[in-house]
């Protein structure tokens, strides 16, 4: 369990970490950047947000809040409390057109810095439970690497969401891919909206 959770925050601080990073969208407040590799293309979604980062942190890491501001998120429930650092929810996500709705098991990691300039920490990756084995209404989908890493910035604080996508996860995004970024745009003002 240790290393689970400890792999969950390290692949999403190498994540961040990666060269590559091309920006590919610049609203006001938000900025989109997208790194591929392989069949795998990762993105990353930078807000400024007028709040502090200790209260962004606690409103992001606990995900049954993530309904209010993230429409792919319809249902969200805590499966397991691991310890105050770990959690295990249980998400179901609406259909698109043509295939069934999405459910995710994942292991959501948090994790507060340890020096001013560090980020506070909220890492997801999919996790495989017995007592929840997929089930034939969802198709059962899988999080490789995703999360929040958040900035002090005074009394504001930047926000950065990565996702690291596989051809699952694909449909969900063939429009984003195709050069628009709007629904990835919408759902960050909504996130800031929340957030605020």
């Amino acid at each position: 369990q240790a290393y689970v959770s400890y792999s969950n925050i390290a692949a999403l601080t190498h994540l961040a970490a990666k060269p590559g990073w091309e920006i590919t969208s610049t609203l006001d407040d938000i900025k989109i950047w997208t790194h591929e590799e392989g069949d795998v293309l990762s993105f990353k979604v930078e807000m400024q947000v007028k709040i502090q980062s200790h209260l962004a942190f606690s409103l992001l890491s606990d995900f049954t809040f993530r309904q209010q501001w993230d429409k792919h998120f319809l249902t969200c429930k805590v499966l397991q409390t691991v310890n105050e650092d770990e959690k295990i929810y249980y998400i179901t996500s609406p259909p698109v057109t043509g295939h069934k709705p999405r459910d995710f098991v994942i292991l959501v990691s948090q994790r507060q810095p340890c020096k001013p300039t560090e980020p506070y920490i909220v890492a997801v990756k999919s996790v495989t439970l017995t007592s929840m084995p997929p089930s034939p209404e969802y198709c059962r989908s899988e999080i490789l690497c995703a999360g929040f890493q958040i900035y002090s910035d005074n009394s504001f604080c930047k926000v950065c969401y990565f996702n690291q996508v596989t051809s699952g996860v694909m449909p969900y995004l063939a429009a984003n891919l195709t050069g628009s970024s709007k629904s990835i745009e919408d759902t960050a003002l909504e996130c800031i909206k929340f957030l605020e």
